[in-house]
Parts: C-alpha cells; sequence; structure tokens
C-alpha cells in the first residue's frame, strides 16, 4: 500500500505542477528577470519572404493571400510564397491569379517538406511561416520581426487569437492561458514551443527537420540547443477561427499529439540544453503530453486508497466530479477531458502505427 501512495502522490504532484504550480512559477520568476528584451526597431526593415504551405485549401487561399498582400510591411522587401503540397483541387490555380506571388508545386510530401523546398528557392532574410486559414492583423509581420533586432533571436512566434463560433469550443479559453505561459518562457529565455499560425525563422539559421515533426515543437528547441532564442512577440496577431466543437477539437488534437508524441520520444529535446530550459521542456511539454497517463494512474490508485485518509477521498471525488461534469457537457470540463484523453489515444496511434508526414485540413476551421 506504502508503493501505491507514493505512485498516487508522484501522479498528483507532475498533474499539478504541469497545469497550475509551472506556469504560476514561471510568470512569477519572469518577473524577476532582467534580461535584454527581445525586441527592437531594425531600419531598414529585413526582406521577409512569407511562406502558405496548402494542400487543398481552395476555399480560404485567395482570402489568405489578399490579407497578406494588404500588411503595413513594405512590397518591395516581401515575397509570398504558396508552396503547395500537391494539391488536387484550385488551390495553385487560384494563388497564379495574384502576379505578386509566387507558386511552389510538389509532389505530396507532407507540410515540412513543402516548407523546405519553399526556404531553399528563396533568400530574404527573414522567412515567416502561416497557415493557409489564418488572418494576421495590419501590423502583424512588423511586430514579429521586431525581436530579430537582437542577434542571438533565431525564431519568433506571434499570439494566435481564436475567434467566432458560438462559444462551444473551449479552444479560445486555452490559447489564453497558453499564450500567458509562452510570454513567461519567453522573458525568461525561450519558448519551448509555437504555432502554425504566425512564426518566423531567421534565414540563416533554418533547421530542415524530420517532415513528421512539424515546425511548432521542433524549431524552437532546435534553436536553443544551436546557441540562440526562441521568442514570443505577443504584438503579432493572426486569427483562426475555432473548431465548431470540443468533439471536433478532440480530432484535431489526437493528430496534433500523434507528433508531439513522435517528438518528445524519437525528438532527442533534451540533448545538449541549458539546465533551465530542460526544466521548461519537462515541465511545459513532456508532462503536459503525459497528462492522459498521469490521470489514469491517479485515478487508479484513488480507487485503490479508499478510506486510507481524507485526502485520498477527496481528490477521487474531485476526479469524479470532473468526469461527470464533462459528461453531462460541461464546457471546460468536457474540454478538458477530451483533450486530456486525446494524449492517450494518440500516444497509442504513434505506438501502433506510426505517424504521417502528410496532413489534411481541420474539419470546420475553413
Amino acid at each position: 500500500m506504502q508503493v501505491v501512495k507514493i505512485v498516487f502522490w508522484v501522479a498528483l504532484a507532475a498533474l499539478v505542477w504541469t497545469h497550475v504550480g509551472y506556469p504560476l512559477a514561471a510568470a512569477a520568476l519572469a518577473r524577476l528577470v532582467r534580461r535584454r528584451p527581445a525586441d527592437g526597431d531594425a531600419e531598414p526593415l529585413p526582406t521577409v519572404t512569407v511562406v502558405i504551405a496548402a494542400y487543398n485549401e481552395e476555399l480560404v487561399i485567395a482570402r489568405r493571400l489578399e490579407n497578406l498582400l494588404e500588411l503595413d510591411y513594405p512590397s518591395d522587401r516581401l515575397r509570398i510564397v504558396v508552396t503547395s503540397d500537391a494539391s488536387s483541387d484550385r488551390t495553385e490555380a487560384i494563388a497564379l491569379e495574384f502576379p505578386q506571388v509566387t507558386v511552389i508545386s510538389n509532389e505530396r510530401g507532407g507540410k515540412v517538406a513543402a516548407q523546405d523546398r519553399a526556404v531553399r528557392e528563396t533568400d530574404e532574410e527573414i522567412v515567416g511561416f502561416s497557415d493557409a486559414n489564418a488572418t494576421w492583423a495590419p501590423d502583424a509581420l512588423r511586430q514579429l520581426v521586431r525581436p530579430f533586432a537582437d542577434p542571438d533571436v533565431a525564431y519568433v512566434c506571434g499570439q494566435l487569437r481564436i475567434v467566432g463560433r458560438n462559444g462551444r469550443n473551449k479552444e479560445g479559453v486555452y490559447w489564453r492561458y497558453e499564450m500567458g505561459v509562452r510570454a513567461a518562457e519567453s522573458r525568461l529565455g525561450s519558448v519551448t514551443g509555437g504555432n502554425g499560425s504566425i512564426y518566423a525563422v531567421r534565414r540563416s539559421e533554418y533547421v530542415e527537420v524530420d517532415p513528421r515533426y512539424g515546425h511548432d515543437l521542433s524549431l524552437p528547441y532546435r534553436m536553443v540547443q544551436n546557441g540562440r532564442r526562441a521568442v514570443y512577440a505577443a504584438g503579432a496577431h493572426a486569427y483562426e477561427v475555432a473548431t465548431p466543437t470540443n468533439e471536433t477539437e478532440y480530432r484535431r488534437k489526437v493528430r496534433m499529439f500523434e507528433h508531439c508524441w513522435l517528438i518528445v520520444l524519437r525528438g532527442k529535446m533534451l540533448r545538449r540544453q541549458p539546465v533551465g530550459y530542460v526544466l521548461e521542456l519537462i515541465s511545459h511539454r513532456h508532462l503536459r503530453y503525459a497528462s492522459g497517463l498521469l490521470h489514469v494512474v491517479l485515478l487508479a490508485t484513488s480507487f485503490a486508497l479508499i478510506g486510507s485518509g481524507v485526502v485520498y477521498d477527496a481528490v477521487l471525488a474531485v476526479q469524479l466530479g470532473l468526469l461527470l461534469a464533462a459528461a453531462f457537457g460541461v464546457g471546460i470540463a468536457r474540454y478538458y477531458v477530451l483533450v486530456t484523453w486525446a494524449t492517450l489515444v494518440a500516444l497509442w496511434n504513434y505506438l501502433r502505427r506510426g505517424v504521417p508526414a502528410t496532413w489534411e485540413a481541420a474539419e470546420g476551421t475553413r
């Protein structure tokens, strides 16, 4: 029984730390840090290539390109590239209607492979990336490139804002929470992850990663391994429409977490990293993706410890209350349970069949 109690407390501590303790500790420590801000006003503005990787995006590609062409950024210092992953619809034809846009046709190989080719075939100082279903604020690119005035900065991600729908999907709540953690990590040194809607890399620091990995999780830690910083530009705003329900978001998260598990288990994230950044990676990434496993362990040990003390009974009651609330459709409870369950399903999928490099558009986000 003593071993069961130890396992119970380890699982509980890990869950509380990754979801509550670490974000609070990072925010508190960030207030004490006097790190030189990763910000500036470089003149002239750097030349930028903005890359849109697209697979069958005919519904949104015109809107995306119109949005980029309206950015408050000098047109002579901006190139826009659509790199198509063998789209079988009118994506490429629509993009070709924009004379200011370069279109690259690729064989089907996945998002990262298409992005790599676009980087190889351009030569601007900064390479920005965005999803086809996102839109940027008019000053987003100016805000995104400002941190590159610091020569130590190799990667910058912006702020994703989830908009629209009817409130049935609580993804927007999650992103507000996540952006707070990201801001604290950036001030402490480097973020542990980005987002596909708005990010940029200094061309000289760009690395080609395993096409199955994706850039969101792999590029920040690779930059730090190479002695550079990966930071967050809160003023660079991108917008995406939320998936319509928590259930559709669950399916999207399963696909995303499959890639995350691949990187965590095979990506050598912790090698050659500063001690502080290792703690960030474990706290924010490893333990977060292990939340499903930790919850199963906590629930099993809680049942095994019924009657062993008021704390064990109380923790069991909280877990059952959370599951009951999720079953009855309470928004944030259902979102948390579904996303946590997605980490387990994704791990099973990864172990059973691996992770493909190709992708499909997320349901309901176009």
